[in-house]
């Protein structure tokens, strides 16, 4: 079966094409289950999220569809919610969905992965910025919040790679993740970004399929023809390092499939 739980919708001001396109674009695919998780709302960078006012209809847009395309594809509904201390809201938290992604886009309200802010890079030591970021993660995954990890190492994004092994920085995250009970997406919009590599990394990967932390794949799609980008390869890595099987969610609840 093909999975892609990560994708956008309109409604987070910086995406394109309606809910059908997307979906039409999945069927055309084959993917198999197909899930909306759109940038949750916060008082906080409201130019690229959803707004507490449009949560309702949001969430009609998605069961709407999901009953419409009930024949032919599995819809799932979620958010994708940044994890920034003080910002969290519990209309997020507590909503009724499949899943909840936690990403990490902040560090002390810089946009690291925003390439409007990507001076930032020059004024601090990169070393210090990645354990920062996984120090984020693993308090992310310690909150019990969230059931997928969005792109585990977003902070690659612009190819500011550190000196130290990446494994010994993420260690504490990845181990927080496997107590948390977390599932690591592979995410296919790292191969649209100046890194041109899936988040994570093969040899981040391969340190969570030794943890055992399952897996799922996402596209991360913000325009209808991003939908399934960098499958494939996706799958192909993961086969690679050892995985046979992905999570899917139902209310909350991790399903494992044959990819």
């Amino acid at each position: 079966m093909r999975i892609d739980l990560h994708n956008h919708t309109t409604r987070c001001n910086h995406a394109e094409g309606t809910i059908d396109e997307y979906i039409e674009r999945a069927i055309e695919l084959g993917i198999d289950i197909y899930g909306f998780s759109e940038h949750a709302p916060m008082d906080f960078d409201l130019e690229y999220r959803l707004l507490f006012s449009n949560m309702g209809d949001y969430v009609q847009d998605v069961l709407s569809a999901k009953e419409r395309y009930r024949d032919k594809i599995e819809i799932l509904l979620g958010y994708e919610v940044d994890y920034l201390e003080g910002y969290m809201d519990e209309r997020v938290l507590k909503a009724d969905v499949d899943y909840l992604i936690g990403s990490v886009h902040f560090l002390d309200k810089w946009g690291f992965d925003n390439p409007e802010f990507i001076g930032g890079w020059e004024s601090r030591n990169i070393d210090d910025i990645w354990q920062e970021y996984f120090d984020a993660i693993e308090a992310m995954a310690k909150t019990g919040y969230f059931d997928i990890v969005g792109h585990l190492d977003l902070i690659k994004v612009f190819k500011f790679m550190p000196s130290k092994d990446i494994r010994l920085i993420a260690k504490n995250a990845l181990i927080a993740i496997k107590k948390s009970g977390m599932v690591i997406e592979l995410n296919g919009a790292g191969l649209r970004k100046p890194i041109k590599e899936i988040y994570p990394s093969a040899s981040l990967l391969e340190v969570a399929y030794e943890l055992n932390i399952p897996i799922t794949f996402s596209s991360d799609a913000h325009t209808p023809e991003q939908v399934g980008f960098g499958y494939s390869k996706a799958t192909a890595l993961a086969k690679e390092v050892g995985y046979t099987k992905a999570v899917t969610f139902e209310r909350r609840q991790q399903q494992l499939i044959t990819f």
